[in-house]
């Protein structure tokens, strides 16, 4: 090969060469431009992740917070503090649609100060927590909180004009636009059934990027449904303790604020008026004019008393036409004023279709009078019937001189038995049971003393009926107490009702342990054994105890029918004690209620159903109606 040629070959090669390392240094520029992308790329998706993880951290803490028991008020706070911390908004608050006198007004729902809010302060020159702003409703920002739409607005006079209307100051504008890096306002309306406004969102931003448009929007809907779960909560707390007719504290509120009240008086000396409240001729007005009447009737009662009792006082309706009002600080004759404003304000209403309407009102003080919480309810309760009973549409200042109560004339019957051994339990039993009562006769400590009585009679009945419920005799006296309340019986036939209702089943203990378990049908023979029951009562257990003499004879007749198809004696219609009825009723309801060794628990209503299958045979018909009526009004309680 010559010279020439071997040149010709290198520069042939060395072009190749050239040709190669120019290919590889193109492909090197390539790798590392896409290098240079896909790290571009991954720090996109890194800040996106980043922002999508934010977002979720803050949506989380909206739902702690939407399941928290904190007030509503306190939630929203939380919930707009972390939404303008995380995401580096200069301020966010929500505002409330609201309605006064003077028209339709929006407000802060949220106020959270920092400074940004004081400049915005300055700028309005009035605070933003007092602040009552007009939207109008040709705006284009009403337009958008009705039609639930996103609106976006620069920091200009113009949204100062929409937002504050009344307060727009275009020098102090101008100032704010200076000290501040407000670029942008965001408005997401908020709209439930119980509530409408809209989030408001300040920006350091000039535009919104669509996935914040988006996070915002899906923000906003979190705060729809903070407030529906606060505002469900409120309803359900407030619909544990409060009467559905009339919106006043029902009876299990009343007892608990009578016992917190009870031992703050006894802790500071301080005395408190209990005024006990009844509606005159509640069943003339049913029977007359409708239980509808009867109803409007209540509600006004709740609307004086509400009307007239200061903001610590605690107004409750705790029977069908019964109301108490507990006045914290108030002596007797503070209590008195009360009562008359309270009586004579009722008088001057007028209610449609029953023209006016009174009520009998019995007043008592804690510590001035006793400073026994039962004594105290009793005699306020025997004051408001002795009202009652001379005249009606009065006031009656309680005594307590010389008065026995029924818990105590019934604590002193269970002394007597457990003491003669008239019940089949041990001796150490019976002593323990004995000594409880008599410790709670003389002294107001622990439970009250009526719940000790219902304590000792489920413990009887318990020992010769083991399915029977703790609870049980309570809710019998109260049923008991409520349809004898309907009748319009005397404070003395309504404690000896309430007495016997403790006492009608005892003769249960002198029958055959087996007979009573029985799951089989009763023979004929011990059938009539069954019925013998109420003379056992009577006659065995207590005749012995002279001071309830007068009880003796409701308990026999507890058990004879209005048709005469009862047992012992036969009797029929009013020959039966009223209150002998009563019992028979109250008693055959919570049979029906309960398990029995021969057959499971009737429903409360398919019971009550039972109940009005007798109507008219084993019941009067007028006791049904009411005993239907006391039913319902527990319910409601």
């Amino acid at each position: 090969m010559g010279l020439f040629d071997w040149i010709k070959n290198s520069g042939e090669k060395l072009r190749r060469v050239e040709d190669k390392i120019y290919q590889q240094r193109t492909d090197f520029v390539e790798i590392y431009q896409r290098n240079l992308a896909l790290e571009k790329e991954i720090a996109q998706r890194t800040e996106e992740l980043h922002k999508a993880n934010q977002t979720l951290l803050t949506l989380e803490h909206v739902w702690d917070m939407m399941n928290s028991s904190r007030p509503l008020s306190s939630v929203l706070e939380t919930i707009v503090s972390s939404l303008h911390g995380e995401f580096r908004y200069l301020y966010s608050c929500i505002i409330q649609k609201q309605l006064d006198t003077k028209g339709e007004f929006f407000a802060f729902k949220t106020y959270l100060q920092n400074e940004f809010s004081m400049k915005l302060d300055n700028c309005i020159k009035t605070p933003l927590f007092e602040t009552r702003i007009s939207i109008g409703k040709d705006t284009s920002l009403y337009e958008a909180i009705e039609n639930k739409k996103f609106k976006f607005y620069p920091i200009d006079e113009n949204i100062f004009k929409l937002l504050f209307p009344e307060n727009y100051f275009p020098e102090m504008v101008e100032e704010f636009k200076k000290t501040t890096c407000a670029k942008s306002f965001m408005m997401l309306p908020i709209v439930s059934k119980e509530f409408t406004g809209f989030l408001a969102v300040f920006s350091p931003r000039e535009e919104p990027k669509e996935s914040e448009v988006n996070f915002l929007n899906l923000f906003a809907r979190q705060i729809e449904l903070a407030i529906t779960i606060a505002n469900l909560f409120e309803t359900v707390k407030k619909q544990a303790v409060t009467d559905p007719l009339t919106e006043l504290f029902n009876r299990r509120f009343y007892e608990d604020a009578l016992a917190r009240e009870a031992k703050r008086a006894l802790r500071l000396n301080q005395p408190f008026t209990l005024i006990s409240l009844d509606l005159d001729k509640l069943k003339h007005i049913n029977d007359m004019h409708g239980h509808a009447a009867g109803d409007a009737a209540i509600k006004t009662v709740a609307n004086v008393i509400t009307k007239n009792s200061r903001s610590v006082d605690v107004p409750s309706r705790v029977g069908g036409e019964e109301f108490t009002i507990i006045l914290p600080g108030v002596d007797t004759n503070g209590g008195l004023i009360a009562a008359e404003r309270i009586r004579a304000s009722l008088e001057a209403e007028h209610v449609e279709s029953v023209g006016k309407i009174t009520a009998s009102i019995g007043v008592a003080t804690f510590i001035e009078q006793t400073s026994n919480l039962d004594e105290l309810t009793d005699i306020a309760d025997k004051a408001m019937y002795f009202a009652k009973q001379n005249g009606r549409n009065q006031v009656k200042l309680a005594e307590t001189e010389g008065e026995v109560s029924w818990q105590n004339v019934a604590i002193d019957a269970f002394v007597q038995i457990l003491d003669n051994h008239k019940i089949p339990f041990s001796a150490s039993m019976a002593e323990d049971l004995s000594q409880k009562l008599q410790t709670k006769q003389k002294k107001a400590s622990g439970d009250s003393t009526k719940d000790l009585l219902y304590k000792v009679v489920d413990t009887i009945s318990k020992s010769y009926a083991p399915q029977h419920q703790e609870g049980i005799t309570k809710s019998k006296v109260q049923l008991a107490s409520a349809i004898a309340k309907r009748f319009e019986l005397s404070k003395a036939d309504v404690d000896k009702l309430k007495i016997a209702m403790l006492l009608y089943d005892i003769g249960n203990i002198m029958l055959p342990n087996d007979l009573l378990k029985k799951t089989s049908p009763l023979t004929d023979e011990e059938k009539e054994t069954i019925t013998k029951h109420p003379i056992y009562a009577a006659q065995e257990i207590l005749k012995p105890i002279s001071h309830i003499s007068n009880i003796i004879p409701i308990i026999e007749h507890h058990h004879e029918s209005w048709d005469g198809t009862g047992y012992p004696s036969k009797k029929k219609g009013d020959d039966i004690p009223l209150i002998s009825q009563i019992i028979l009723i109250v008693d055959s309801y919570f049979a029906m209620i309960s398990d029995r060794p021969y057959r499971k628990a009737y429903s409360e209503n398919e019971a009550v159903e039972e109940i009005k299958k007798s109507r008219g045979k084993k019941y009067s018909e007028e006791l049904t109606d009411e005993f239907i009526h006391s039913i319902e009004d527990l319910k409601r309680m």
